[in-house]
């Protein structure tokens, strides 16, 4: 068997338990892996310099085949409502199997870190069968200096092999599509599917389950550090502006989606940036359209012109959710570390829809758990088929796919983070005011962006606040800049009725939501929820 790159034999491809592979080439940089990605039909070179490969039927995650092995070490900490089971057996026919798939190919390994924080990250291996796919996570995860390879040991092994199809009846699974995590073995199976995403969010969903033993709290969030060293963290699901606000040309950024909290501040949990670019353009955001067509970046699904190579990112045909992948330091203000001190501000962001939050609140630690919990937004209609009023969307800790855990965990520890170190937490709108989507209009970027920098520079502290009579929290009556009607938002409704029955109804969702929570949660965060009583006097 051959073996090329950088590598450690001794804990290699034979140790985990290949065997007869026709080669394993370890720790390869992009210039070989373009060539092999390039050679093999794999993907192909844009005009900038990008690789852009297509990721066939699977053009993002697939959570419906994730599972999760039930043993002794999961069977009281995994939370077994939202995470599908397998059982131990299973799992090793299913290890079995992918280990005789890979019998006569060529596999491509990558020993990387996840997690910038040298006292919590995870050392990880990656075996793919695709050059693309071995070239993605060299650039997501972070990339260990080069005498480290000599004795890297990992602590997690990932399997990825889009070609090998499951066997629903022999598995145990769903479909021809597998995503299965052990957590005893530390080892993560990916069949069926091309999409590289589910590689990086299996590392995320292991950091999850692992580090709040640490006292570490996993995030699903952006983070940036002003020029005095004051960080912030900033929560959001997509299309609420995580990326977008917390890359701030007069803060650092830390890094756009996975951040681990503990001891000694706020650690990046990975080395690169996974963008979605569906219309990115230079004028709205220059650094990360710069960055998507460099030599090095990884794009998926994206149109580009076979005879000149200049990619599209308008066009959405293959699908919405085109990605670019590249490594953090393509973007000139970028933390060179990944890592942080301790929180001063906690932003959650959400695009409401129904158009009846204000553009910034005030939270209670209480009440930060609450909405951390809850994890709002909300879908506008025309985006699915049916929708034709604004739905909400909650999805608990703002990434309810990858937690293993019960989520009153993350959220008592980030609770728990926010008295310790006293920190500042707001709650964002970023979706619509003066009437819900199709009537009213979209909070305006500058409106935002200016009651952020008074939230992270400590000015918004000495704002005079009011109650919110629907949901609790404090809302500033005056900012100076800030047209005063937008801070309260019945005043942009021209029907006060209407904004009244919708602001109730909103009350309503976020109770029934919830319900499931109320168990697990101590009476000041039970109280920190809206009351549509109060709201209706």
């Amino acid at each position: 068997m051959e073996q090329t790159g950088v590598r450690n034999g001794a804990h290699g491809a034979d140790k985990f338990g290949f065997k007869d592979l026709a080669a394993v080439h370890w720790n390869l940089r992009a210039p070989t892996l373009y060539e092999y990605a390039l050679r093999n039909g794999e993907a192909v070179l844009t005009a900038g310099g990008a690789l852009c490969a297509e990721t066939g039927s699977h053009t993002g995650r697939s959570p419906k085949d994730k599972f999760t092995v039930r043993d002794a070490t999961t069977e009281n900490t995994v939370w077994w409502n939202a995470n599908a089971a397998l059982s131990s057996e299973q799992f090793g026919t299913l290890l079995d199997d992918f280990i005789a798939h890979a019998r006569g190919k060529t596999l491509f390994a990558q020993d990387l870190y996840g997690g910038a924080d040298p006292n919590f990250r995870i050392r990880t291996r990656v075996f793919t069968e695709l050059a693309w796919h071995s070239q993605f996570i060299r650039t997501l995860l972070i990339r260990p200096d080069f005498e480290a390879l000599a004795n890297f040991v990992p602590e997690l092994t990932i399997v990825d092999l889009p070609s090998f199809k499951a066997d629903p009846k022999r598995h145990g699974v769903r479909s021809e599509t597998v995503v299965a995590v052990d957590f005893t073995r530390k080892i993560v199976l990916i069949g069926g599917s091309a999409y590289a995403g589910e590689m990086k969010k299996s590392v995320f969903t292991v950091l999850n389950y692992f580090l709040p033993e640490s006292k570490v709290m996993p995030m699903h969030c952006s983070a940036n550090v002003g020029p005095d060293g004051d960080t912030a963290v900033f929560f959001g699901l997509s299309g609420t502006g995580k990326t977008t606000l917390s890359a701030d040309p007069n803060r650092t950024l830390i890094g756009d989606d996975e951040h681990g909290w503990g001891r000694d501040g706020v650690f990046n949990f990975e080395g690169g940036c996974y963008a979605k670019c569906i219309k990115l353009s230079a004028e709205a955001e220059p650094e990360i359209f710069a960055a998507s067509q460099r030599f090095g970046t990884v794009l998926e699904n994206v149109v580009f012109d076979p005879m000149t190579g200049v990619v599209d990112f308008d066009d959405g045909s293959k699908t919405e959710n085109t990605r670019s992948a590249y490594p953090l330091d393509f973007i000139p203000n970028a933390s060179r570390t990944g890592r942080a001190g301790q929180p001063k501000n906690l932003v959650m962001l959400a695009a409401d829809a129904f158009g009846v939050m204000p553009p910034i609140a005030k939270l209670t630690p209480a009440q930060a758990m609450y909405h951390f919990l809850s994890g709002y937004t909300a879908k506008v209609a025309g985006t699915e088929r049916g929708v034709t009023e604004p739905e909400p969307e909650f999805s608990t800790c703002f990434g309810a796919p990858f937690l293993p855990r019960h989520p009153s965990e993350y959220g008592n520890l980030l609770r728990e983070l926010i008295a310790q170190h006293n920190v500042d937490c707001w709650l964002v709108n970023t979706g619509w005011t003066g009437g819900k989507y199709g009537v009213g209009r979209r909070m305006p970027i500058k409106v935002t962006r200016a009651l952020l920098t008074a939230a992270l520079n400590g000015s918004l502290r000495n704002a005079s606040f009011r109650t919110d009579r629907y949901f609790g929290f404090a809302v500033p009556t005056v900012v100076p800049g800030i047209e005063p009607d937008i801070l309260d938002p019945i005043k942009t409704w021209a029907d006060k009725a209407e904004f009244d029955t919708t602001a109730r109804k909103l009350v309503s969702m976020f109770q029934k939501n919830f319900t499931k929570f109320e168990d697990h949660v101590d009476a000041e965060v039970r109280a920190a929820a809206p009351d549509v009583q109060i709201a209706a006097e």
